[in-house]
């Protein structure tokens, strides 16, 4: 048995089944998945249906474009431009697939192995007892009955800066914004939610990679979100979206001996839209 995480897949089906090929995954594994199973793809009916379908074989984190249909369904957000959610919307299994992903967890932690596994990212003034505390609270609020105004409530930038004096949706904003969109942030942990270029790792003084500043988790962390930064090792974290839905290619990394699998996806994108 192997357990393998996989990058960000956002409807890409086809090229997720190329990728179980290539591991030769079998009934006896397991699958981490960083969220954004859905949107941009062509697929992210099929996606879902086939994740929900390996039941305790799949660990699915939730993703911002998951949220997303979340909020298109059950909130007051409305389909953009470029989504391609509309199949799992008029499908007749909608409501099922949907109350499986609302389910979801933001973060995964395996004590055993000391991995945590999540969308986006923790801002570095957060531990693991805390990450998982915060985790727990918005999960809460997604899975509980006033899950409808969490998605109504749940949109927007600020605040910006953590503080365990927050309270109310600006709390559990601030939390679900780490976990599904961060990517930089200065070493006191306030957000830039904007900035989505490669980093360049040039100096620790502004906005930096939220990964590199100096924390007290003792835990690696395996994300996705990043898909201009695409697989990176380093820091004590695996980067594991490298552009599929975009022309890059989808990644799934095997948690026992951190070996990688990769293959070009099948569409053709300018990358520039990842940014």
């Amino acid at each position: 048995m192997s357990t393998y995480a996989i990058g960000d897949i956002q409807g890409c089906y086809d090229d997720l089944q190329r990728l179980l090929e290539l591991i030769n995954f079998n009934s006896d594994d397991i699958l981490w998945f960083a969220g954004d199973l859905v949107n941009r793809g062509q697929k992210s009916l099929e996606v879902l249906r086939f994740v929900k379908s390996l039941q305790e074989h799949a660990v699915v984190v939730m993703g911002n474009h998951d949220l997303h249909l979340l909020a298109i369904a059950y909130g007051d957000s409305k389909l953009k431009r470029k989504d391609t959610l509309a199949s799992i919307l008029a499908a007749p299994d909608c409501e099922e697939l949907l109350q499986w992903l609302r389910n979801r967890p933001f973060m995964h932690y395996d004590s055993d192995l000391e991995l945590v596994l999540v969308h986006a990212g923790l801002p570095p003034c957060w531990n693991l007892a805390q990450a998982i505390q915060y985790a727990n609270e918005v999960e809460t609020a997604v899975q509980g009955e006033q899950y409808q105004q969490f998605f109504i409530n749940m949109y927007g930038d600020k605040p910006n800066r953590w503080s365990e004096k927050l309270q109310g949706w600006d709390r559990l904003r601030f939390i679900s914004n780490c976990f599904t969109r961060l990517r930089y942030c200065d070493a006191n942990g306030k957000l830039d939610l904007k900035k989505k270029d490669s980093p360049t790792f040039a100096s620790n003084i502004g906005q930096q990679p939220w990964f590199i500043w100096p924390n007290n988790r003792n835990a690696q962390i395996i994300f996705g979100h990043w898909a201009a930064l695409g697989y990176y090792a380093n820091h004590n974290v695996y980067a594991i979206d490298s552009g599929c839905v975009w022309g890059g290619s989808l990644t799934a990394l095997r948690i026992e001996d951190k070996k990688i699998f990769s293959l070009p996806c099948s569409r053709t994108c300018n990358p520039n839209d990842w940014l």
